[in-house]
């Protein structure tokens, strides 16, 4: 009989933790008679009761293991530590806000038993989710998948399935404090598939990802499976340097053909013009080199 993990971060979520508990084992009962699950909530050092209440349904189940961090680290690093702390034939990360419906796991779990070692599952949006949040959604993979070379499919969320062997490649190989998880597990490779799931809305509680935070989460996704940050920093300082170099050789032709320029201004500007190209094509040239190296 296969084990199962089942990867849970909690950050504030007293208000549907329990009705998403009890979702959550209603439907590992109807796979009782061919896995053993072992359930781990990780707790993101939560502000309200959420401990409290995760605390009282672990001493009701034994396979409930609670995960608790000594600060805020966030959604990433949480899934994270669970990987690390997880020693089953295969693990599931989701979301614990019922917006990742329990009941997908048993399609997951049906493409894990065909062979493959990543399944994720892709969200389409409930038409109750609000407009604003569905256009950035389709926005943010539109962009990502035009700069990178790593290809995110719309709607990815951190709901998936990964096999014992892909989780071994997280804990030994790749160790990174800012990780961006939905384009790590689509770099890694293995053999892969995907199912399709309806995100309702959410039952109780405030998302987590409001637009600042989905921002900075969209910036981590490009700076780390993008070079064209570091390419524009390059193409910047050269063309800022070039431009200093003919704008000195103007400066010098005005002198000579008009008369005198105040004492030591064309020197200066052009001087300052380019060093400060300089110094942006050598940053672009060195991230390169490091990005290089790292990969």
């Amino acid at each position: 009989m296969k084990t199962i993990d089942i990867i849970l971060p909690v950050y504030n979520e007293e208000e549907c933790i329990v009705a998403f508990h009890e979702a959550l084992f209603a439907v590992l009962r109807g796979l009782a008679a061919q896995y053993r699950f072992k359930v781990i909530y990780v707790l993101d050092r939560s502000l309200d009761n959420s401990f409290l209440l995760l605390r009282e349904l672990a001493q009701d189940y034994p396979n409930v293991t609670i995960l608790h961090l000594s600060r805020r680290f966030g959604h990433q690093m949480s899934l994270v530590a669970g990987m690390d702390h997880s020693t089953g034939d295969a693990l599931i990360m989701m979301d614990c806000d019922l917006q990742h419906p329990p009941g997908v796991i048993i399609e997951l779990l049906a493409k894990f038993e065909e062979g493959y070692d990543v399944v994720h599952a892709i969200r389409e949006y409930d038409h109750r989710i609000d407009l604003f949040k569905r256009w950035t959604s389709r926005f943010f993979y539109r962009l990502q998948n035009s700069l990178s070379l790593v290809e995110i499919q719309a709607g990815a969320a951190d709901f998936r399935l990964i096999s014992k062997k892909v989780a071994h490649v997280f804990r030994e190989s790749i160790r990174e404090h800012n990780q961006f998880l939905r384009g790590l597990f689509q770099w890694v490779g293995f053999r892969s598939a995907n199912v399709t799931f309806v995100s309702p809305p959410r039952r109780g509680g405030r998302t987590k990802y409001h637009f600042l935070r989905l921002l900075t989460f969209s910036i981590v996704g490009l700076t780390s499976f993008s070079k064209l940050p570091l390419r524009l920093a390059s193409t910047l300082g050269f063309l800022i340097s070039t431009l200093s170099f003919l704008y000195g050789l103007w400066l010098i032709a005005v002198f000579f053909l008009f008369g005198h320029l105040p004492p030591g201004y064309t020197s200066l500007i052009v001087l300052i013009l380019f060093i400060g190209g300089l110094q942006l094509t050598v940053l672009g040239i060195s991230g390169e080199y490091l990005d290089g190296k790292s990969t």
